[in-house]
């Protein structure tokens, strides 16, 4: 007599709330990557200037702490916007060994450029929902950041 297998049904995708923040996310942080390409600059170029910008002078171990990245990885990409000319070193006056780094005129001229596409993007994905709605969403997804202690920065 063949035994009939029973089979579990297969989860319901659609009653994860991570499946539709991923799903969410996914067109979000994309469509923000493809469109910062037309700058020819990456979301981690994009988010370490404007770590820059709040805090000249910003060491390249302060970043790495602040993004919860590695030294070597933020170095990367320090190096291409130096290569770029958006930002700049300069050693400590009173230890030449740690580098400073602050935006360039051209850094300055460029990121208002990138925070435009990040805003546009945002409109683009969240002006469906209404301010209050918004608000919410950035409220209750801030609580989940703090209470897991979610400390890496997305940049890729």
């Amino acid at each position: 007599m063949e035994t009939i297998a029973r089979r579990r049904p297969a989860p319901d995708l659609e009653l994860h709330l991570g499946y539709w923040l991923r799903r969410v996310s996914n067109h979000v942080s994309g469509e923000f990557a493809r469109t910062l390409q037309t700058k020819r600059t990456s979301v981690a170029e994009w988010v370490v200037l404007c770590h820059v910008q709040e805090r000249p002078g910003i060491t390249p171990g302060e970043l790495a702490e602040a993004l919860a990245l590695t030294r070597g990885a933020v170095s990367k990409v320090i190096d291409k916007l130096e290569a770029k000319s958006w930002v700049a070193g300069s050693t400590k006056p009173e230890d030449n060994r740690v580098r400073l780094f602050s935006l360039t005129r051209r850094g300055s001229r460029v990121l208002p450029q990138l925070v435009e596409i990040a805003h546009r993007n945002d409109r683009t994905f969240f002006d469906v929902l209404q301010a209050g709605e918004r608000a919410a969403l950035r409220r209750l997804l801030s609580k989940l950041v703090d209470l897991h202690h979610i400390g890496a920065v997305p940049i890729g």
